[in-house]
């Protein structure tokens, strides 16, 4: 069992940043590729980016290539995501999944066996 723990959401104004956390615990090591996800109201969850813990290969949707980074810290099993330039439409709660894959870990977006319980992030215009 993998436990999944978001913390950094919160209210910006368009153009700022954001750092999201995921910190996992329990058997981490059944894992090998981690994702951010995120769902704004009345639309459908989306993949946002993902890592591969191994070797650290990373994924992005179109909407947030140039503006987010994910980066992992294994000694803390902690990923993050530095979100910037920050866009009214990246409004929406935002998830932390993790699970192993024998090759992509993106997008798989229904696939992610492990989710942690989400953190708001809201950009005001």
């Amino acid at each position: 069992q993998v436990r999944l723990v978001e913390s950094g959401g919160g209210s910006v104004q368009a153009g700022g940043s954001l750092r999201l956390s995921c910190a996992a615990s329990g058997s981490t090591s059944t894992t090998n590729c981690m994702g951010w996800f995120r769902q704004a109201p009345g639309k459908e969850r989306e993949g946002v980016a993902a890592i591969a813990t191994g070797g650290g290969r990373t994924t992005y949707t179109d909407s947030v290539k140039g503006r987010f980074t994910i980066s992992l810290d294994n000694a803390k099993k902690t990923i993050y995501l530095r979100m910037s330039s920050l866009k009214p439409e990246d409004t929406a709660m935002y998830y932390c999944a993790a699970d192993s894959f024998s090759d992509d870990c993106y997008p798989r977006l229904n696939e992610y066996k492990y989710w942690g319980q989400g953190t708001q992030v809201t950009v005001s215009s």
